[in-house]
């Protein structure tokens, strides 16, 4: 059976982990992220370590900018530093087996689409909804990534002409619809307010309900415009969905085409604290 090596880049943890063509993990090094020449050097002794020269391939999932194509990352803005790096050349040269770059939102899409929420499905949008909000697009049975890479990027899409910023616009749906969103309510983080709903905080509850009545816009028109056969929807809502879902079939069954709405199933995403892993894995089985 073939094994990959599969490498998630984030702003605060990176992992390396070791998995095979069924999706199972083998082995996982994690490693907090420093800088980038200290990231790096960690992140080849770990692949090192999982004998990447044995892969098949490698995988790397990383947040954006960058691009997928050359397998250069360009300056994310959770990591610092990191512009115009050549990951994938690198990964190349050193192991000597085929690597390839995806953005985070892209690779998890896939992963959800191959292992998890979206098996068995040919148009499918998978939602980020964590730190920040970004989409992977699954369309006739592929992923879809746009002309420059750029495709599924609605955070950055208005929701408001001023408000929470995110995405560097104030008003954008990933200042109202990701964790650094939520938090600048001035309640806590989204783990905060979920159990201040749980313990039946008034002010909480209606912080969810009017989340819930954003994410439901949001949904409503990527149902009209895509009309895809599933939504999945990863980390906070995967959680706390149940706080926000009334709000949001409200907001569904008003503003969405019916026929187009009652195509389409929302789930959460399936893959839970795996699906950093998984995406990076799925990076590294695409197609060469």
């Amino acid at each position: 059976m073939k094994e990959y090596i599969g490498i998630d880049i984030g702003g605060t943890k990176c992992a390396v982990v070791l998995g095979n063509e069924r999706g199972e993990i083998v082995r996982k090094l994690r490693f907090p992220t420093q800088g980038r020449d200290e990231t790096l050097k960690r992140i080849f002794e770990s692949a090192d370590e999982l004998r990447a020269d044995r892969a098949a391939a490698i995988g790397v999932s990383c947040g954006g900018p960058l691009d997928s194509r050359k397998g250069v990352i360009l300056g994310p803005p959770n990591l610092p530093g990191w512009d115009e790096v050549p990951i994938a050349a690198m990964l190349k040269e050193r192991f000597q087996v085929p690597a390839n770059l995806r953005n985070d939102a892209d690779a998890c899409a896939v992963a959800e689409w191959r292992f998890g929420a979206g098996r068995g499905c040919k148009n499918m949008v998978f939602l980020t909804f964590g730190t920040g909000l970004g989409a992977g697009l699954i369309l006739n049975g592929r992923l879809y990534e746009g002309t420059c890479g750029m495709a599924g990027e609605v955070g950055h899409v208005r929701l408001f002409e001023e408000g929470h910023a995110g995405y560097g616009k104030a008003g954008s749906y990933e200042g109202y619809l990701s964790g650094g969103g939520m938090a600048q309510y001035g309640l806590g983080s989204a783990a905060d307010l979920a159990g201040m709903a749980a313990d039946g905080d008034e002010k909480a509850l209606a912080l969810w309900r009017q989340t819930g009545a954003y994410l439901g816009r949001l949904l409503a028109m990527l149902i009209d415009t895509l009309n895809p056969e599933r939504i999945v929807i990863g980390s906070i809502y995967a959680r706390a969905g149940h706080l926000m879902e009334e709000a949001m079939q409200e907001i569904l069954k008003r503003e969405a085409l019916e026929k187009s709405r009652r195509a389409c199933q929302v789930l959460p995403a399936m893959l839970g604290e795996s699906l950093g892993d998984m995406a990076a894995l799925s990076v590294a089985m695409e197609p060469r």
